[in-house]
């Protein structure tokens, strides 16, 4: 066993890189046998099969078997395998080891098959680009990434699986033995927001507050905050005097769109603070119910020196540009984030958007007291840690990356 304790961090981070890309190339090779175990047990093969001759179902089954893996994992294995031979863009990446098997499987699952919209090319070029991006990614973000990907493609398809994951929502309370209940469902990505944003109220990170009256302690967990919340929700709901309207403040949910994409009906929006794409008539009726606040920037997002918090103008805008944390990986809503000095004030910063970025309040901290700092060249920002190799602050708004693409 190695003496991991007298490596230093740049050592033993080192040591993990070379290991986890040893671990990709092994797998590489795992999935090639396992494509190779798939096609020696192909169905019309019967019970002449391999993965039958052994006793297994499926080839998969043999895989999972051989291998001690999951069954996810296994059939991972088997796709990405058979992908090895053929002129993918993730054929490359994946022998090298410079892309993982899960990764790999994740684009190609979430790309699909091409069309008659979207050309085998398209597939293709989107699907290069994203194994260019993977690793500087989370399975969870590459497949939003993708997906938000595919929707760009073909946008026709949004309100096809907008109301397919919609069709897919339930409640449903499970009694336990023990008499509490157990509570389970699946919400559809506008459900799932507005329910977000009374939620973001209650478990947000609180502001310091330099009162002289220190607030009460609360010791709950943000879980138990969250249980709590939704109990108070209905309790408020059903005492309610049935003359009176219940829920007159309009929940913080925001729909972005680009105006010529409203005003032509064409293209997609997306849900502020989330990953899911919606459709142009999704957006057409949050416009008709709660209005439109348009963002256009330019002097009124430029306070200079004459302020040192930002607007609420200036936040709402900051919300659509950055779509919430922009700290590499960090998956924090608008709601949870704090606006960001690039230059700090006491050094001359200006309350600009140009020069503002949203952190969660982590990462805001660990800027400030830990010799962390960031810069930008024109509109993007790159993230300097202290003694390592910088890295891209890339904006998580689809919508203000096609708005900015369109110029």
């Amino acid at each position: 066993m190695a003496n991991l304790a007298g490596l230093d961090d740049a050592a033993l981070l080192a040591r993990h890189s070379r290991l986890a890309e040893a671990r990709r190339r092994v797998d590489a090779a795992l999935a090639e046998s396992s494509a190779e175990i798939d096609r020696r047990s192909a169905r019309e093969l019967g019970y002449d099969g391999l993965a039958q001759r052994l006793g297994a179902r499926t080839p998969q089954l043999l895989v999972e078997q051989l291998t001690g893996v999951s069954r996810r994992e296994a059939t991972s294995l088997v796709r990405v395998g058979a992908l090895l031979d053929t002129n993918s863009p993730l054929a490359g990446p994946v022998s090298l080891g410079a892309l993982s098997i899960e990764a790999a499987d994740v684009i190609e699952t979430t790309m699909g098959s091409s069309s008659p919209v979207v050309s085998p090319a398209a597939i293709a070029q989107a699907t290069e680009r994203l194994a260019d991006e993977a690793p500087t990614m989370s399975l969870t973000r590459l497949a939003q990434r993708a997906r938000q990907l595919r929707d760009e493609l073909d946008a026709g398809s949004v309100e096809r699986h907008e109301r397919e994951l919609r069709d897919r929502r339930y409640l449903r309370l499970v009694p336990q033995s023990d008499g509490a209940v157990r509570l389970t469902g699946l919400l559809d990505p506008e459900s799932a927001a507005l329910v977000a944003s009374a939620f973001d109220a209650v478990t947000a990170p609180r502001r310091p507050s330099f009162s002289s009256t220190p607030a009460p302690r609360d010791d709950r967990t943000r879980d138990q905050r969250m249980a709590d919340t939704l109990v108070d929700i209905v309790r408020l709901a059903i005492h309610a005097d049935p003359g009176t309207l219940f829920g007159d403040r309009r929940p913080a949910v925001r729909v972005l769109v680009a105006e010529r994409d409203l005003a032509c009906g064409t293209g997609c929006a997306h849900l502020e603070g989330s990953s899911a794409t919606v459709s142009i008539a999704t957006a057409a009726r949050h416009a008709c119910d709660a209005g439109i606040q348009p963002i256009a920037v330019g002097e009124t997002m430029r306070l200079g020196r004459a302020q040192r918090l930002y607007t609420a103008k200036q936040r709402i805008a900051l919300a659509a540009r950055d779509g919430g944390c922009r700290f590499p990986g960090c998956d924090r809503p608008p709601s949870w984030c704090e606006a960001h000095h690039i230059v700090p004030w006491s050094s001359g910063g200006r309350t600009d958007l140009d020069d503002g970025i949203l952190l969660c309040r982590h990462h805001h901290l660990l800027i400030h007291n830990n010799g962390w700092r960031i810069t930008r060249a024109g509109a993007e920002f790159t993230l300097h840690p202290p003694a390592a190799t910088p890295m891209p602050m890339p904006s998580r708004s689809s919508v203000w990356k096609e708005v900015s693409r369109a110029g």
